[in-house]
């Protein structure tokens, strides 16, 4: 039953009800009701996770998010990590996380993987981390390609959070990648299969003209994939100054 998950889908789904969040789903019937699966998810938002686990919820499934091991810092989130099967990682030292999560996939679970890594300022797809397809080949699991739109709105990078609007948010979840051939084989199977589901749900979707959550591509103000990656790269920088500061 796990009472302190069912609580949180509980609130999950009353916080979406309560901001007028219309979430939409495609692809739900490639959610397999047993077995486990890498979940490849696209990173455009800090609370991108929530509909995708609500997408697993309409198929009675529950996701296992993989989250960096400075959140055990947080009380609260101590104890949901604790109660969830969540599996910390230590971006310094990522060798347990991963043999925990291939544990879990050949239990039968579901975990959810961004094989971005961080948070996508074009919401195009950045490149992708390797983490993805070697615990689908380990475990012996498919990768089931999860697409989330509509999120950025809400709640992103280098803008304030908007948490409270009406704002469509579309899921989309692809077919199961079959974890056969090479690893570059394989995430060139999921990169294609995430491209095709993000195009798709990104034509269909209204875009204003110029609104900066949508790709330059397609008419918004959002960094370019390649002026995305410089304000990255400044990011980390900035980052390791101020460690370097502290000590």
């Amino acid at each position: 039953m796990e009472p302190v998950f069912r609580s949180l889908e509980i609130a999950a789904t009353t916080a979406v009800k309560a901001t007028g969040t219309r979430l939409t789903f495609h692809g739900l019937e490639h959610i397999p009701t047993a077995g486990g699966g890498v979940v490849a998810i696209n990173h455009t938002s800090y609370v991108d996770w929530l509909p995708a686990a609500l997408a697993l919820k309409h198929r009675k499934r529950r996701m296992r998010f993989m989250i960096k091991a400075e959140m055990n810092e947080v009380m609260f989130v101590r104890f949901l990590i604790k109660h969830t099967k969540t599996i910390p990682v230590d971006r310094k030292a990522g060798a347990g996380a991963f043999a925990a999560a291939v544990d879990s996939l050949r239990g039968g679970e579901l975990v959810g993987v961004y094989p971005e890594a961080t948070i996508s300022r074009s919401f195009e797809l950045k490149e992708f981390k390797s983490g993805a397809v070697r615990m689908a080949s380990e475990a012996g699991v498919p990768i089931l390609p999860l697409i989330v739109w509509g999120a950025q709105r809400l709640w992103t990078k280098d803008h304030p959070r908007a948490l409270g609007g009406k704002v469509p948010i579309t899921v989309s979840v692809g077919a199961p990648i079959a974890p056969e051939g090479s690893l570059d084989d394989l995430d060139s199977r999921m990169r294609a299969s995430m491209t095709h589901l993000l195009q798709d749900v990104q034509t269909r979707y209204p875009r204003p003209p110029g609104a900066f959550w949508v790709p330059r591509r397609l008419g918004g103000s959002a960094p370019t994939p390649a002026e995305a990656k410089l304000l990255d790269e400044a990011e980390l920088a900035e980052r390791a100054r101020k460690r370097a500061e502290r000590r």
